[in-house]
């Protein structure tokens, strides 16, 4: 699992959400919208995108 990837996609504007849930967007390497990142399947991205999850896209 140590070389699994994720794809993150930022598809809604944080504008009007909490600053926290930026700091997390902003954490996950997502900085515009439609920015895509690649990430490692590990426990606290999870994490990451579990709290966000209105706000992004996620791929294999």
């Amino acid at each position: 699992m140590s070389d699994a990837k994720l794809t993150v996609k930022l598809v809604k504007s944080p504008i009007g959400y909490t600053q926290r849930q930026r700091a997390t967007l902003r954490g996950l390497g997502l900085r515009r919208m439609q920015h895509t990142v690649q990430v490692e399947d590990t426990p606290s991205v999870r994490g990451m995108i579990d709290k966000v999850k209105h706000l992004v896209e996620v791929g294999e």
